[in-house]
């Protein structure tokens, strides 16, 4: 399941980007022909979260639609499967998107408050 190893991926750069606070949600953006079955990437992120600052982080997961551009007649179409085959009968066509796995955004708690110094500190 090669699964696994993408949402390791997805988890690494979470926490890099993360710089040590906790994450609370990781929403991500899975095209239609990625090749990643979003019910097995939920399964993993579980794993692949624990003993970091993602654990017990929710996942979300988006499905992106694909879309395609014929060179032979000049129409974008929308691409659901892998076959790519234009409406006017041709193959001959550029996948424009569809094959993406974007982190989309991510919540993370703020940064702990410094102490305050109690000799500079006003009292009423």
């Amino acid at each position: 399941m090669h699964e696994m190893a993408i949402t390791r991926s997805v988890i690494d750069a979470v926490c890099e980007h993360a710089a040590g606070r906790r994450v609370h949600v990781v929403s991500l953006e899975i095209g239609v022909l990625c090749a990643v079955v979003p019910e097995a990437m939920s399964f993993c992120f579980e794993l692949a979260a624990e003993g970091t600052v993602a654990e017990g982080a929710k996942l979300e997961i988006r499905i992106a639609g694909g879309v395609a551009y014929c060179r032979g007649c000049g129409s974008e179409f929308d691409v659901h499967d892998p076959i790519l085959l234009c409406r006017c009968g041709s193959a001959d066509v550029e996948l424009r998107s569809g094959r993406q796995l974007l982190i989309r955004s991510m919540e993370v708690s703020e940064a702990c408050a410094q102490p305050v110094d109690a000799v500079t500190t006003r009292r009423p």
